[in-house]
C-alpha cells in the first residue's frame, strides 16, 4: 500500500505499539497526536510526531497533504470509564465530535480509508458469553456509548460518502513489547496488570480485589486480556483488508478469560513474591465475565494472536515495570 498511514493518537499505549509494528512492516508513518494522554518518547525517533487536535480540520489536512498520507488508524480518545460518567459532554465533544472533525479532514483530501481503535465496552453486559459481533449493543457507560455513535457515523458515511472503514473491538488490552522501550503507562492507571505489578515494584501499598463472590471459579471477575503486539498486528492487517472490502467490525481478544486472582497468582510466580492485596466490594456495573468471540477476526483477517498465554502478558508487562525510565 503506497502513502503514508496517519496514526492519530499514535503516541498512547496502544497506538504507539501500532506505530512500532507498522514501522517493522515498511509502512510510511507519521503520528498525529496532543500528547493530553500520550507520551513522546513512545514514539519511534525517526516517526513524525505532528503534535496537534484532531478537532483541528485545517491542521489535519495540512498534515494529511504535508505527508501523503492514504490512510489513517484512529486511537486518538478519551478511554476512562468512570471519568466519562461524570464528565459526558468532554467525552462527547472529544471522542464523537473530534471524529467528525477528523472525518472532515479525510473528505477534503480524498481520504478514504480508516481503522478505527473501538471498544468492547460497546456491548455492555452481554446476554451470553463469549461475546460476538453480532451482540447487541447496550453500553452501560458514555465511553462505550461514543464508540457506538462513531461507529455509526462511519457505516453512514460509507453508504454516503464511499469511506472504507474497519472498527477493532478489543477487550483488555495488556503487556508491553517484548523488545522493550514501550509500555503501559497510564495517569491514573486503571487497569489491572499494570497496578498489580507496581504493589509488587513497591510502587504502591497494594492492589484491590474488587469483589469475591461472583458466580465464578474463584469468586472473582474474568476478563479476556489480549497482548498489546497481538493488537497492533491486528490493527495492520485490519488496514490491509480495506484493499478488498468496505466495512467491517471485528472482535479482538484471546477467546479464553482470566479472573483477578489468577492474575495475581501468575504476577505472583512471575516476581517471586506475594503482592498486597486489599479485599473490597463489588464495583457497580461490573459483570462477572467478559470473554471475546474473535473467530471473526482470525477467519476473515487472518490474526492469530501471538502471545495468548497469559504467563507472556505479564512477564512482558513486568519486564516494562522493571526498566521503565523515570522521566
Amino acid at each position: 500500500m503506497s502513502g503514508t498511514v496517519l496514526v492519530t493518537g499514535g503516541a498512547g499505549y496502544i497506538g504507539s505499539h501500532t506505530v512500532r509494528k507498522l514501522v517493522r512492516n515498511d509502512y510510511q508513518v507519521a503520528v498525529f497526536d496532543n500528547l493530553s494522554k500520550g507520551h513522546r518518547w513512545a514514539v519511534p525517533q525517526d516517526v513524525p510526531l505532528i503534535v496537534g487536535d484532531i478537532a483541528d480540520t485545517a491542521h489535519v489536512a495540512m498534515t494529511i497533504r504535508q505527508f501523503h498520507v492514504t490512510s489513517i488508524i484512529h486511537f486518538a480518545a478519551f478511554s476512562l470509564v468512570g471519568e466519562s460518567m461524570i464528565e459526558p459532554r468532554a467525552y462527547y465533544t472529544n471522542n464523537v465530535i473530534g471524529t467528525l472533525h477528523l472525518l472532515d479532514a479525510m473528505r477534503a483530501t480524498g481520504v478514504d480509508r480508516i481503522v478505527f481503535s473501538s471498544s468492547a465496552a460497546v456491548y455492555g453486559e452481554p446476554a451470553s458469553v463469549p461475546i460476538g459481533e453480532d451482540s447487541a449493543l447496550v453500553p452501560t457507560n458514555v465511553y462505550g456509548r461514543t464508540k457506538v455513535v462513531i461507529e455509526g457515523i462511519l457505516h453512514d458515511y460509507m453508504v454516503a460518502y464511499g469511506l472504507r472503514s474497519v472498527s477493532l473491538r478489543y477487550f483488555n488490552a495488556a503487556g508491553a513489547d517484548p523488545n522493550g522501550g514501550i509500555g503501559e503507562d497510564h495517569d491514573p492507571e486503571t487497569h489491572l496488570i499494570p497496578l498489580v505489578l507496581q504493589a509488587a515494584a513497591g510502587r504502591r501499598s497494594s492492589v484491590t480485589v474488587f469483589g469475591n463472590d461472583y458466580p465464578t471459579a474463584d469468586g472473582t471477575c474474568v476478563r479476556d486480556y489480549v497482548h498489546v503486539n497481538d493488537l497492533a498486528d491486528a490493527h495492520v492487517l485490519a488496514l490491509e483488508s480495506l484493499e478488498r472490502q468496505t466495512e467491517a467490525m471485528y472482535n479482538l481478544g484471546n477467546g479464553e478469560g482470566f479472573s483477578v486472582r489468577q492474575i495475581i497468582e501468575t504476577a505472583q510466580r512471575i516476581v517471586g513474591h506475594d503482592i498486597p492485596i486489599l479485599e473490597a466490594g463489588r464495583r457497580a456495573g461490573d459483570p462477572a465475565v467478559l470473554i471475546a468471540g474473535n473467530r471473526r477476526a482470525c477467519r476473515e483477517l487472518g490474526w492469530t494472536p501471538q502471545l495468548a498465554d497469559l504467563d507472556a502478558i505479564v512477564r512482558t508487562a513486568w519486564n516494562w515495570e522493571q526498566h521503565r525510565p523515570i522521566r
